[in-house]
């Protein structure tokens, strides 16, 4: 046989593949548990961290959308003053925050510690996951997945992100000031306001999730772009009903707020899908040629 036409051997893969026969189901256990370990470990790092700043986290952070001088209050003050409607500032947030447990503020303090121990190990808890699922995965998938953990870490912040400065301090807002009758005074325990403020956040970080979950479901043959698009009128009811499971207040206006940005999720992921699905077409469209 000529040089020139000597079969190109990948040795490496042969190597990889050969490990992936070799390991027992026992050895994936104890990868997976390391995997897991690690992944622990990280979030006990940064719940410790969280622990030792509680006070500034719980006053600069966890309380500032109970407080008319939070950020977003103050912005909607400017654009209701540039626009004529001065009722958008708050200027007064009608409820005040108890602990009616002994050691209320205690666990508290523990339950934000871990929320926020888990909502900044994410990346690298995600990035341990990914590692492990790799290995088992095609050349081709591994690279049609470039990029996966920036992007999910990217998407999931720019959804907590939304969630506390937007639809929190809009839904905080509207709760508080809600009231049935003038002598009934709210006084709402800490545990629900950080139940609120946390599900709020972390539910918006996920739902941002829509596009990756779009590239995967087209990856796999069950979502095409043209699904999708003929279903446009569709996705619209149930962004609405997801936008009204997520906020807690009945207003139209905290769930239009989360409806929008996944609307232009959606059509994101509609772009995101023709792109895969194009490549797709093409690698079937090489195999036939071969």
């Amino acid at each position: 046989m000529p040089l020139d036409q000597t079969p190109y051997i990948d040795y490496e893969d042969e190597e990889d593949e050969t490990v992936e026969k070799e390991m027992t189901f026992i050895e994936h256990l104890e990868e997976l548990r390391w995997h897991l370990l690690r992944s622990v470990a990280a979030i006990v790092t940064f719940m410790i961290i969280a622990w030792i700043f509680k006070g500034d986290i719980f006053n600069k952070i966890i309380l500032a959308p109970s407080r008319p001088d939070f950020w977003t209050y103050r912005k909607m003050c400017e654009i209701g003053n540039a626009v004529g409607i001065p009722s958008l500032c708050v200027d007064k947030l009608n409820f005040s925050l108890m602990s009616r447990e002994v050691s209320g503020q205690f666990m508290m303090a523990l339950t934000s510690s871990a929320i926020i121990g888990l909502l900044f190990a994410f990346p690298y808890v995600f990035w341990e996951i990914w590692r492990f699922i790799k290995p088992g995965l095609k050349i081709t998938e591994k690279k049609a997945a470039t990029g996966s953990v920036f992007y999910v870490t990217m998407l999931f912040f720019l959804g907590v992100l939304f969630g506390f400065f937007v639809v929190a301090p809009f839904a905080i807002n509207f709760l508080v000031n809600f009231q049935i009758d003038p002598s009934i005074e709210n006084q709402f325990d800490i545990q629900s306001y950080i139940s609120v403020l946390a599900t709020l956040t972390l539910a918006c970080g996920v739902t941002f999730q829509l596009p990756m979950a779009i590239l995967v479901l087209t990856k796999v043959g069950i979502v095409t772009p043209a699904f999708l698009k003929a279903y446009r009128k569709h996705s619209i009811v149930v962004i609405l009903i997801v936008a009204a499971v997520i906020t807690p207040s009945p207003d139209m206006i905290s769930q239009v707020l989360v409806a929008i940005p996944l609307y232009f999720l959606y059509e994101i992921s509609i772009v995101v899908s023709g792109r895969i699905y194009k490549a797709k077409q093409r690698e079937m469209l090489a195999g036939d040629n071969d």
